[in-house]
């Protein structure tokens, strides 16, 4: 058993989406997660800048003697991850195989569609991972940038929300799509407005879910998971204001951690 945290990072506060999942599904669990809320998004930026503020997420996160890191950001996930793993020895988890392992085996026509921020999509990980898993799958792709703004500045289901929907989705929609990866974890909180848009049968997959869970089976493998009997808790670190996202992260979580956000520096 390994009582030690398990640490999460995003670029703003599309990760808490999957601290939400872990608090379900792994409620002795404590956890720290690192919001990069001065630098969101990251979609937009080059290979080489996001890799750096990966890594320097990642080395943020082992100062509180992490066992298991996920990276709760689809960007992160498909443009860093590869390259940084080799660099550290505590296991690193993205958001990408989880997601696609899951797509490829509920698909039931093959057309599955994703959604990301450009870094996501540009990277063509998705893509890649889909049809490794299942080569017969026709992959559509949509970068959806607007996504994370909207997500950040608590419009989840407004008109403004739905308008842009329609706007991005419409493709994905006529592709004739049965399954759509949402892949970034700010996504998940819109996904009333994407469900509304892409219609009741079309199979909406979480990365951030797929994640959680995919963090709970490795830990049980490798006997990782704390034994402690008491509730985990929660640690909760942002790189700008902290007022902003103890206002919208308590509504993203569904429990208040305003007395739970630190400040720091990154």
């Amino acid at each position: 058993m390994d009582n030690r945290p398990i640490g999460v990072f995003d670029s703003g506060l599309g990760g808490l989406t999957a601290v939400k999942r872990i608090i379900n599904l792994l409620p002795h669990e404590d956890v720290v997660y690192f919001g990069d809320t001065g630098r969101v998004p990251y979609g937009n930026r080059s290979r080489e800048t996001i890799i750096r503020y990966t890594k320097e997420d990642i080395e943020f996160l082992l100062k509180y003697d992490i066992k298991l890191i996920i990276a709760a950001c689809g960007t992160a996930s498909s443009v860093a991850l590869d390259d940084l793993k080799p660099l550290f020895s505590v296991p690193i988890l993205g958001v990408l195989e989880a997601a696609c392992s899951t797509a490829a085996t509920t698909t039931r026509n093959g057309r599955i569609g994703v959604i990301g921020t450009s870094g996501t999509i540009n990277s063509g990980k998705y893509r890649e991972l889909i049809l490794t898993l299942l080569p017969t799958a026709q992959v559509f792709e949509k970068a959806c940038p607007l996504f994370v703004s909207l997500a950040e500045n608590g419009h989840f289901n407004t008109d403004v929300v739905r308008i842009v929907a329609e706007e991005y989705l419409s493709p994905l929609k006529e592709a004739g799509v049965d399954t759509l990866i949402l892949g970034c974890t700010h996504y998940p909180l819109l996904a009333e407005a994407i469900g509304s848009v892409m219609g009741g049968g079309v199979n909406l997959i979480d990365t951030g879910d797929e994640a959680a869970k995919f963090a709970k089976r490795l830990l049980d493998e490798r006997c990782m998971l704390s034994d402690s009997d008491k509730t985990g808790t929660c640690s909760f670190f942002v790189s700008d204001s902290i007022e902003n996202f103890s206002v919208l992260g308590s509504t993203f979580l569904g429990r208040p951690i305003e007395l739970a956000v630190h400040k720091v520096s990154q």
